[in-house]
């Protein structure tokens, strides 16, 4: 049992909150976009700069805090985390504008789904942090939509990679690097979720 000598400062919880929600709106504005087929990259970038400010009043609190309400190398992990998220989900958007991929495929739609989705599981995970039991059905709805996403890079890849289509070299290259980009997006997703856990089982 660790001793503690001050209150532990709580402003954590809250940060923690609003980068989780611009997780979620990134992952949602993504999805958006793959759908419609529509550029949203300006509106994700500034979500991208708005969650590298949370994450700066994160850090700046964690140098300054005695006691901190979990492990400090666990604030900065799952800060860094997050906004690795937010990050992977502009570098899409990004891509997608320079690459000028049309139409976007059925593979890439169903991913940016899965991303939305996990989105929202996350935040309310994140929102549970303190509450190990609301957490169980929020972690597993992740792992769950980081499989379904495995399950589509590999039939998005399969399909990309048929020698009886035709798509272009240029595609090909273009849309195995945003099929892996996605991938790690959601594979970050489940990191997060992951971590989360840990942070629970710890007390955090």
């Amino acid at each position: 049992m660790r001793l503690r000598l001050a209150p532990r400062e709580t402003r954590f919880y809250e940060l923690f909150e609003r980068e989780a929600a611009l997780v979620r709106e990134s992952l949602a504005v993504l999805c958006d976009s793959l759908v419609r087929g529509e550029s949203r990259h300006d509106m994700l970038r500034e979500l991208e700069h708005r969650c590298d400010d949370v994450a700066r009043e994160i850090y700046n609190l964690t140098n300054v805090t005695f006691a901190t309400p979990m492990d400090p190398e666990d604030i900065l992990h799952l800060t860094s985390s997050l906004d690795d998220i937010v990050d992977s989900a502009e570098e899409v958007a990004d891509k997608v504008d320079l690459y000028k991929v049309t139409p976007v495929t059925a593979s890439a739609r169903r991913m940016g789904e899965c991303l939305a989705a996990a989105g929202e599981a996350l935040e309310a995970a994140v929102k549970s942090i303190q509450d190990p039991g609301a957490l169980a059905p929020l972690l597993e709805e992740v792992h769950r939509l980081e499989n379904a996403g495995d399950a589509i890079t590999r039939e998005a890849l399969g399909l990309l990679f048929d020698r009886e289509r035709t798509t272009p070299t240029a595609d090909v290259v273009k849309w195995k690097d945003l099929y892996d980009l996605l991938e790690r997006t959601i594979d970050g997703c489940e990191s997060v979720a992951e971590m989360i856990e840990t942070i629970a089982v710890k007390g955090g």
